[in-house]
């Protein structure tokens, strides 16, 4: 007979892995669409004025929820988590109709979508730092691996789901991107007032208003100019010369420091670093990381291979590329939710590391793969081995959840779990600064040669050809991760105009502009996936690291308590009162 813990633990599963799976599909979703965004907004990405406003709207959401993930954890463990959560959700509903409704064109429209992305990225980051301390407070240990590993694929996978449903979704209108969003949020809001209820150990404290400023304004300045670094500078194809981002990289890693001796100072603080002293705890969250950038940087590369390059050249027009490109990358999504739950269950019966390191190493030999096929590949080949590459991110992520989750106290959960999602937020965000950086250092050293050989080739006067071969790869990279043909807008109506009909012809045509650039783009993606299989490698050694008999309930007793006294002081914890029933505790319907 079910008792009313059972029930509830798989509620708050079930709500949970709802919040997670919206707030990571809204991390990816724009980035397919972006095209079908910036035209229905009236702004062409590639002028130089306007890549801002595309870099913003890539790391926007990601930047945010990597800063804000452990304050908003840290909150849920002295104000409760639930309550934070649910106010996540009710702020993601509120502010997807807000995008939705964006009155604005050209750049005001695009500052209007900024701005609102990043408040919705605070209710994000609600719900992405309280869903695994929730999930954990819910169930036993024996069977906590296999909830997390629930949550965590339906949060991981929204990331590659949203892929798909942005080109779904953009080849309709733009606006759908945002009022998807709608009712799932509204439902899960009016779902967690009624059903969620704080059942963990609460536990009053005060806010480390130090260590929240210098880690916020620090990882926000280290991860900003990482990704800024990828725009030309003073006659260089990127901006690493450039003064701004110089003071930002060093201005950011100062402010961290100050954070991590303010930290190791301070009574109650935010990150508490005490954590990392538990090898399994700083072991997981590093490969977590390692992960991240290796999956954030995939998702990159491959939309540019497919929108940019491969779908062009098998004859889909670029408007149709943000569609074909989701429906394409189907076999990843499909090989992470094969795997991922099913390494959840595994990692509660055979333990976590192991499935953690193996997961990494899947993905690593994916990459290896993608190497040895040409940039225009046939399709089954492809498909096999994106299937491979998710499936071993799948059997990754629920074991190294479970292996951080379960490495710390009771009464830290919440922000351990926020700490966690911050290395993995951190991760997609660095992604784009060094991905494309790799892109842009790779495609520097054979585009130019190849772009004027192919224009002089087609009658373009040398001149023209030279000056065009010269101007900086980022706006090839963007234009091919945009699914943008650039050859006709960079020559002009003129230049066109004086050359022979077929010329024209041949240079506009969907495939001159991909055919041209797919040899320079291996290059480029040569250096990108060798980095990807370094940071498999070395991410599954870490995941290895911890103890090599399994821990007893005693030993994790012993550990809550000696973390508590050393952090705390040695003064008892008190769990927050969990009545039997819901109904019991409140009318329905009232908010905890």
């Amino acid at each position: 007979m079910s008792t009313a813990a059972d029930r509830y633990k798989w509620v708050a599963l079930s709500n949970t892995t709802l919040g997670m799976l919206l707030a990571t599909i809204n991390s990816s979703i724009v980035l397919i669409s972006l095209p079908a965004i910036f035209n229905g907004i009236g702004l062409n990405p590639l002028q130089p004025g306007n890549v801002g406003y595309l870099l913003w709207m890539l790391m926007g959401y990601m930047l945010v929820t990597a800063v804000l993930v452990v304050t908003l954890g840290r909150l849920g463990d002295i104000f409760g988590r639930v309550r934070i959560y649910n106010l996540g959700f009710a702020i993601f509903a509120v502010t997807s109709v807000i995008l939705a409704l964006d009155p604005f064109t050209g750049g005001a429209g695009a500052m209007w979508l900024i701005g609102w992305r990043v408040v919705q990225a605070i209710g994000g980051s609600m719900l992405m730092a309280n869903s695994a301390a929730i999930i954990t407070d819910a169930f036993p240990a024996r069977q906590r691996g296999t909830a997390l590993g629930i949550n965590i694929v339906a949060g991981i996978a929204g990331s590659f789901v949203g892929l798909v449903l942005g080109g779904v979704l953009a080849e309709w209108n733009w606006r759908s991107v945002f009022w998807v969003n709608v009712p799932i949020a509204v439902v899960g809001t009016v779902w967690a007032y009624r059903s969620l209820r704080d059942n963990g150990v609460r536990r009053p404290g005060k806010i480390d208003w130090w260590g929240n400023i210098t880690f916020a304004a620090g990882l926000t300045a280290l991860l900003a100019a990482i990704s800024y670094g990828i725009q030309p500078y003073g006659g260089h194809s990127m901006g690493w010369t450039n003064p701004w981002i110089v003071a930002g990289l060093v201005g950011g890693v100062l402010l961290l420091a100050a954070f991590c001796v303010i930290e190791s100072r301070i009574a109650e603080p935010m990150f508490p670093l005490h954590l990392f002293r538990n090898a399994a705890f700083a072991g997981g969250n590093a490969a977590s990381l390692l992960g991240a950038i290796a999956r954030g940087g995939l998702q990159f590369m491959l939309i540019i291979w497919l929108q940019g390059i491969w779908l062009p050249l098998h004859g889909y027009d670029y408007e149709a590329t943000p569609l074909w490109a989701g429906i394409y990358l189907l076999p990843l999504t499909v090989g992470f939710l094969a795997a991922g739950p099913l390494s959840g269950w595994l990692s509660d019966r055979f333990g976590a590391r192991i499935f953690a390191a193996g997961g990494l190493l899947v993905m690593a030999a994916s990459f290896a793969g993608l190497l040895l096929v040409p940039t225009n590949f046939h399709y089954g080949v492809f498909a096999a081995l994106v299937f491979l590459n998710g499936l071993g991110g799948g059997l990754f992520s629920a074991p190294n959840t479970a292996q951080v989750m379960s490495a710390v106290p009771a009464h830290l959960r919440g922000v351990a779990s926020g700490m966690r999602a911050t290395f993995m937020n951190a991760g997609m965000v660095l992604s784009i600064g060094v991905f494309f950086s790799l892109m842009v250092a790779g495609l520097s050293s054979s585009l130019p040669d190849t772009l004027r050989a192919g224009l002089t080739a087609q009658g373009v006067p040398d001149a023209s050809a030279a000056a065009i071969a010269q101007l900086p790869p980022v706006g090839t990279l963007f234009a091919a991760f945009l699914g943008y043909n650039p050859i006709e807008e960079l020559l002009g109506p003129d230049l066109l105009g004086s050359l022979p009909a077929s010329n024209a012809a041949t240079l506009t045509d969907r495939q001159f502009f991909p055919d041209l650039i797919a040899g320079p783009f291996h290059d480029g993606l040569v250096i990108v996936f060798w980095l990807a299989i370094a940071m498999g490698v070395i991410g599954a050694a870490v995941s290895l690291i911890g103890p090599r008999r399994a821990r007893t309930p005693d030993d994790l007793a012993s550990q809550e308590t000696e973390l508590a006294d050393e952090l705390y002081g040695a003064q008892p914890l008190t769990p927050h009162p969990v009545p039997a029933e819901p109904s019991a505790a409140r009318p329905a319907g009232q908010p905890v």
